[in-house]
């Protein structure tokens, strides 16, 4: 394989793979550099990438273990937290509430288990199908399903505790 064939099958995922190291890893520096190392390998291995029967799901999969290897590893005390601003509305306030509710479920979605982090975020954010996330997850469908609706359980209590300011 060379080259130009490379890019045109890998570098799509590019965006997927950098949204997903995001996510994990929190800081965009380190996300980048888990990327780069994704593609590093990627390239290395070039030869084998058609022998997968879904590349992108390979290398989704290549980044969650590089990300989680990462965070296991005593570099990770390293890492910085940035949080990224989501802009959305017409007016200052309605920019802000925005802000502050999708800053909140990031955070909420932090105190997740790592299993059901990574299924929230590779179904609701990256919108994969669950037969794809169960091949990347090494699991099957119906374990992603309990997962995820376990996962969006919790990030819905957790909203309600905090928008209902403890009142019932």
């Amino acid at each position: 394989m060379n080259q130009k064939e490379f890019l045109a099958k890998v570098l799509p995922y590019k965006d997927k793979l950098y949204r997903l190291a995001k996510r994990l890893l929190v800081s965009a520096e380190e996300a980048e550099d888990a990327v780069q190392e994704v593609y590093l390998k990627l390239w290395k291995g070039r030869e084998n990438i058609g022998n997968y029967k879904n590349p992108e799901a390979f290398a989704v999969t290549m980044t969650k273990n590089y990300c989680l290897d990462r965070l296991k590893s005593k570099q990770a005390s390293n890492l910085k937290i940035v949080h990224s601003n989501f802009q959305n509305g017409e007016n200052l306030q309605k920019k802000v509430e925005v802000n502050d509710g999708v800053e909140l479920v990031f955070k909420i979605m932090q105190t997740l288990p790592e299993k059901q982090r990574m299924v929230l975020q590779l179904r609701d954010v990256e919108q994969f199908d669950f037969d794809e996330i169960a091949e990347m997850m090494e699991s099957t469908e119906t374990a992603v399903r309990v997962t995820l609706s376990r996962a969006r359980k919790a990030v819905r209590e957790q909203l309600i505790k905090q928008y209902n300011y403890g009142v019932s």
